[in-house]
This record gives structure tokens, C-alpha cells and sequence, in this order.
């Protein structure tokens, strides 16, 4: 009768389990976005430590009938005493780790942070969460865990000694994560000159794809160190100026109103112009052969202003050549009759020596 009342039991205790996690997935498909999520984390999570609990209650049953039919066998009633405290404990660190390691595979592609360590952060949880419950079952145990616990301190200290490299750099994706000075596919420039785009910030470094399409693999702690330029940041859209110079015979009123016109021009049909941005041109330098000027534009981000450049210079030079605005050479002006002075000096001085 008793191991029939067992049987029964277990198999009721599944059946219950099976109605929880059917429940829950139908609330999952009735809620929101974010507490569906929640739902379907937690249907993942309960379901190994329901299976130990059932464990852990049939132990309680099975304590029962021996305490019924052994009264006198102590030791047997010790070590499943035992064996249902720990089950116990077992089942809370294994619902929680279960719940935390399925909520970072669940939000990973949410955020950068958890994209980028879900798999190590997964491995320290699990490792954390053990370290816990053995050291918790043992104390019920009556072992003492002071020792344990003073081995795991020194150890530690001597770990983060000889791994001071790498828990800086760990440290530092950490901080760059969470200030987010970069992201993930943002176009930045480093200290160095480099230019790329960020292709992933990692535990240890961070890994930037160049225009050449090759990789830079920075150390996060020199990252976070050094100066950079992010062009995405706080926008994608960027300011482009193109460097112009005209004769100084030209008419400015002029060419400010051509350079404008093909300005506009461009940002309203080029399929990388910011349309809504206005144009305009400031004159700044009297250089030795030109007056020089500078036209602004906009593009919507920074690898395509090469592009928007482009097709504003040829389209400036062909109005140029049709309004008769002329872009000066390089000119050198050579003053022979004072170089002819100095030489006739130069020989008269030389007939008197």
C-alpha cells in the first residue's frame, strides 16, 4: 500500500506540474510583450526544479513510512533528513539560476551588454550559484565552512593578482558598456587614425572592422583610455565641407549664388543628401592665388560623405565653366627687375673687391 501511495502520489504531483507550466503558457500568449517574456522565462525555469521537488517530496514520504516501520534506525532518518535539506536547497539555487540564465538568453538581442556576455555571464551564474549551494548544504551538515570559505578569499586574491591584466580589461567593457561612449555599428575613429565600424565590445576586447575591411582588436582598457571620435553619436547625420577657391577677379555675389544652387541641387537628388539641411557658404582666406571659401552640406552619415563630396565638386566645376568662374593654378610671381638689381649690385661689388 505504501508504494502504491507513492506512485499515486508522484504521478499526481506530475500531472500538477504539468497544469502550472500549461497555465503559465497560456498567460505568456494572453499578456503583453514584456510580461509574455516574463511568462515563457519562467516556464523554462520551473521545470527541472519541479522535477527535484517532486524528488525532494517523495523523500519526505519515503522518511515517513521508514519512521513508521524503523523507528529504532536513526541513521537512516539522519541521511534522509540530509538528502531532503539539500534537495531543498538544491531546488531554490537551481530555480533561480535556471530563471536568471533563461532571462539573459531571452533579452540578449535587447541589449549589448547582455548580447556580448550572455555566454560567460551564464557560466559565472551557474558557478556562483553552486559555490553557494554546497557551501549552504555543508553548513546544514554541520561542517563548518569558515575554512572553505577563508580558502576561497586567499584564493581569489591570488587569481585577481595574476589575472590584473584581464580583469582591467574586463572592468573597462563593463564601463564601456554600460556608458555606451560606442555601440555596436558605430563608425569611430581611435587615437591612432584608425576608422571602422564596431563590430562587437567583448569581455576582454573590443573589435573594430575597417574601411579596408580588415579587423583592429583594441584592449578595452586602452580603449576606454584613450580619445575617440564616435560620428554616430548623438546622430548619424554629419556636417560636410568642401574646400573651394576662385580668382580673385571673380564676382563673390556670384559664386556664392552658383555654390548655393548646386548645393541645394545636390542635397535634394543625391540619394545620400539631407534634404531639409540649408546650405551656405562662407568666404575666409585671400590665399596667394585664389579667394578661398567653404561650402557646407550634409549627408546622413559620415562613409557616405565621400560620396555627396564627389558629386558636389563635379557639379560645381561644369556650372563653373558655364558661368565663366574660374578656379585658379597655383601662381608664382617672379620679380626679374629687382632680381636683375641685386645681380648688377652683386658685380659691381665684386670689381671694387
Amino acid at each position: 500500500m505504501a508504494i502504491v501511495s507513492l506512485v499515486a502520489v508522484v504521478v499526481l504531483l506530475f500531472v500538477i506540474k504539468r497544469l502550472i507550466l500549461v497555465r503559465l503558457k497560456e498567460k505568456a500568449r494572453s499578456e503583453t510583450s514584456s510580461m509574455s517574456n516574463i511568462y515563457r522565462v519562467l516556464v523554462l525555469s520551473l521545470n527541472a526544479p519541479l522535477n527535484l521537488l517532486i524528488l525532494v517530496i517523495v523523500l519526505s514520504l519515503v522518511k515517513s513510512v521508514v519512521a513508521v516501520f524503523q523507528v529504532e534506525d536513526k541513521a537512516v532518518l539522519h541521511a534522509l533528513g540530509i538528502a531532503i535539506e539539500a534537495g531543498l536547497i538544491i531546488t531554490l539555487f537551481l530555480l533561480l539560476e535556471r530563471f536568471v540564465t533563461y532571462s539573459l538568453r531571452r533579452y540578449r538581442d535587447q541589449s549589448t551588454l547582455v548580447k556580448n556576455t550572455s555566454a560567460i555571464a551564464s557560466g559565472a551564474v551557474r558557478a556562483v550559484f553552486a559555490i553557494m549551494a554546497v557551501l549552504i548544504i555543508l553548513s546544514t551538515m554541520g561542517i563548518s565552512i569558515t575554512p572553505v570559505v577563508a580558502s576561497l578569499g586567499i584564493t581569489s586574491l591570488a587569481v585577481a593578482l595574476a589575472l590584473q591584466p584581464t580583469l582591467e580589461n574586463f572592468f573597462s567593457g563593463i564601463q564601456l558598456v554600460m556608458d555606451k561612449p560606442i555601440r555596436i555599428g558605430d563608425f569611430i575613429e581611435l587615437d591612432s587614425g584608425e576608422q571602422g565600424f564596431v563590430e562587437k565590445i567583448g569581455w576582454r576586447s573590443t573589435w573594430v572592422r575597417m574601411l579596408p575591411n580588415n579587423i583592429v582588436i583594441m584592449p578595452n582598457s586602452k580603449l576606454s583610455n584613450s580619445k575617440l571620435i564616435n560620428y554616430y553619436y548623438p546622430e548619424r547625420e554629419l556636417s560636410v565641407p568642401v574646400e573651394v577657391g576662385v580668382h580673385y577677379s571673380s564676382d563673390l555675389e556670384q559664386v556664392e549664388k552658383v555654390c548655393l544652387a548646386v548645393a541645394e541641387d545636390i542635397l535634394a537628388n543625391h540619394e545620400y543628401g539631407v534634404k531639409t539641411f540649408q546650405p551656405f557658404v562662407l568666404f575666409h582666406t585671400f590665399d596667394n592665388s585664389s579667394i578661398n571659401l567653404t561650402v557646407m552640406l550634409r549627408t546622413r552619415e559620415y562613409f557616405n560623405r565621400f560620396f555627396i563630396k564627389s558629386a558636389f565638386i563635379k557639379a560645381l566645376k561644369k556650372r563653373f565653366d558655364e558661368e565663366g568662374i574660374v578656379i585658379p593654378f597655383p601662381i608664382t610671381a617672379l620679380n626679374i627687375d629687382q632680381e636683375c638689381t641685386d645681380a648688377i649690385i652683386s658685380q659691381s661689388i665684386k670689381k671694387h673687391s
